[in-house]
């Protein structure tokens, strides 16, 4: 009874008016009849394909963000004519040739019909006529633009990257005033405790103030991921490892992260998994197979992991293959109810692409209860509000509903469950209105759902 006392007056969570998911527990106190389910996305179609002379079989490694009234897209062109496999080859005929790594721009008004201008900028074959915005191999091999959000970011360095390995001594700065035309911020690398053979990211984390990189190395001979800090982009903080509680070691070959842009205080992860030890074509380069998970967390450092994919390889032969399925860094929005993220499809092959993948808005995890029902009830919170928004889907014949208590689980006068209607339908906003006198005063929310999933909440003022 002590134990059960002090948890009831445990401290509240000020949660203010950000917008929360349920792809951690951090807020759940309980929950009975309710699991929380990963929602894989939808394939949306071919996004670009990897087609141009200067891309090729091994193009990989993007970055895709929302800036303003377009969305940009950053991406390694590569081939390699050793990583096709002899099967989709014609017998007898000639190998695609291979060239050096460049870094290619796309762009879109939209974030589904893609644009490969031409910049004029690095020569392929002859011509500069191509959308290569580097061509230094140490560098275009990962490099990772961000829109940099730092209100204190001078006009020269609105978009930053990091980019470059164990042969350009480590993660280079750069940075630029349109994202097209990069310079180095300096010459000597800004990281240099990994293996940075990978896609590694970066970004400017709004709510803590401060630069956040997060990038490969190895512990215990498995590929896993560090996380470290800045105030200005060049001294950085030493490398910590990531923790994922419980689960097992595995290889996590990239990392794929960002600030979720509805809820920046929350990083969302789509590491490639990758499983050396499995091979489905035997004429392949290299041994393995790959496909996403999906990770979140509160600080960079803790993590709350998924074991189940998050994308599967799927029916197509071609990607089970080593380094595929590898979902590019950066989730955007493409409708008002729709989130689109891209996945590398067909690596390897001469016919490699991006493919577009997309959730409804918030819908990575839901807490979902079957037709017997179930309740969530969170932690005591704290809040500024008039109205509390709710983002759910129920069955014809399901429900929701929401009730507000106080600390000790008493329901608060008038916010009873017998004092509001069961919410049924698919809202991605549904508003209910509460006491404005409530704010600042801790609460607990209990959720009763039956045949229904609840993506997120929010309590706006």
């Amino acid at each position: 009874m002590i134990a059960l006392a002090a948890l009831l007056l445990a401290a509240p969570i000020d949660i203010g008016s950000r917008l929360e998911l349920f792809v951690d527990d951090f807020l759940i106190e309980s929950l009975e009849g309710v699991r929380l389910v990963l929602h894989p996305p939808r394939p949306a179609g071919k996004a670009i394909a990897f087609d141009q002379p200067w891309e090729g079989n091994t193009s990989a490694y993007v970055t895709v963000f929302k800036d303003d009234d377009r969305y940009r897209m950053y991406y390694r062109g590569s081939a390699e004519s050793s990583y096709i496999p002899r099967s989709a080859v014609r017998p007898g005929g000639p190998l695609p040739g291979a060239h050096p790594e460049f870094a290619c721009y796309a762009e879109s008004r939209d974030g589904i019909a893609w644009t490969k201008p031409s910049l004029g900028l690095v020569e392929f074959d002859g011509s500069k006529q191509n959308n290569i915005i580097w061509g230094e191999k140490s560098i275009s091999h990962n490099f990772a633009p961000f829109r940099d959000r730092n209100p204190a970011a001078p006009p020269a360095e609105r978009y930053k990257a990091l980019a470059g390995g164990r042969s350009a001594g480590g993660l280079v700065a750069f940075r630029s005033a349109d994202g097209i035309h990069w310079s180095r911020m300096r010459e000597k690398p800004v990281l240099a405790d990994g293996a940075f053979d990978s896609l590694n990211v970066a970004f400017w984390d709004s709510p803590r103030g401060l630069y956040v990189a997060i990038y490969r190395d190895f512990r215990h001979g498995v590929r896993t991921i560090k996380f470290a800090t800045s105030k200005d982009f060049l001294n950085w903080s030493a490398g910590e490892w990531a923790d994922f509680g419980a689960a097992p070691l595995e290889h996590l070959y990239t990392n794929a992260t960002s600030p979720y842009f509805r809820a920046p205080h929350i990083f969302l992860a789509f590491p490639k998994r990758f499983v050396p030890w499995r091979t489905v074509h035997e004429d392949a380069s290299s041994p393995g197979i790959s496909e996403t998970v999906f990770m979140a967390s509160r600080d960079g450092l803790h993590w709350r992991r998924r074991l189940e994919a998050f994308i599967r390889p799927g029916r197509d032969e071609r990607d089970w293959i080593h380094r595929n399925n590898m979902v590019a860094a950066g989730v955007v929005p493409t409708a008002a109810d729709e989130l689109s993220l891209y996945c590398s499809r067909h690596y390897n092959y001469p016919t490699a692409y991006l493919e577009r993948m997309t959730l409804r808005t918030d819908g990575f995890i839901s807490a979902q209860a079957g037709f017997a029902g179930g309740e969530l009830r969170t932690k005591p919170l704290t809040f500024e509000a008039s109205s509390l928004v709710l983002n759910y889907a129920t069955s014809a014949a399901g429900s929701l509903q929401v009730e507000l208590e106080d600390v000790h689980g008493n329901p608060l006068p008038g916010l009873a469950l017998a004092d509001q209607k069961p919410l049924f339908g698919d809202r991605i906003e549904h508003a209910l209105k509460i006491d404005k006198r409530l704010s600042g005063i801790p609460v607990r929310l209990r959720f009763v759902l039956k045949d229904a999933d609840l993506y997120s909440f929010q309590f706006r003022p």
